[in-house]
């Protein structure tokens, strides 16, 4: 599990999304960013989550929030994850895993008594000067909107 915390400040991270655009962290210096990590793209829950954030965008937008999701799928399966479900937000796909390393949401998971390596949903919220404000690991999927408005 990751080993941020409230307080540290957010990794230099740099990853393309959906469309090959890059994003780093200095281009989001000024806002508040949601880095939310999930497991695979167009999965019940990861789904549940996204489209929780996307029925709330406005709010974020309106207390100067950018969203920003990532998973390690790739750049097509992300594509095709942000269209069908309408998301304003963009995808990395984070295919080499570096931006899910830096953040340490990287290892070991169970899932139907299987022991494998994975993505813990984990979801970061950082500052307009970079620092974590909030480590959220308890996702609700269905109300993580909630969870980071509160």
């Amino acid at each position: 599990m990751t080993t941020l915390q409230k307080g540290d400040k957010a990794p230099q991270f740099s990853g393309k999304d959906q469309d090959s655009n890059l994003h780093t962290l200095a281009d989001y210096k000024g806002k508040k960013l949601v880095v939310f990590f999930y497991p695979k793209a167009d999965t019940p829950g990861c789904t549940a989550e996204a489209c929780d954030l996307r029925d709330n965008f406005e709010r974020f937008k309106a207390n100067n929030y950018e969203l920003l999701g990532v998973s390690a799928d790739s750049a097509k399966a992300q594509t095709k994850f942000k269209n069908k479900f309408d998301f304003p937000f963009p995808l990395l796909a984070d295919e080499d895993k570096s931006v899910i390393t830096a953040f340490g949401v990287w290892g070991p998971k169970k899932f139907m008594g299987r022991e494998f390596d994975g993505i813990h949903r984990t979801t970061f919220v950082i500052n307009e000067e970079g620092i974590i404000d909030e480590v959220i690991l308890n996702v609700k999927t269905k109300e993580h909107a909630a969870q980071i408005l509160k």
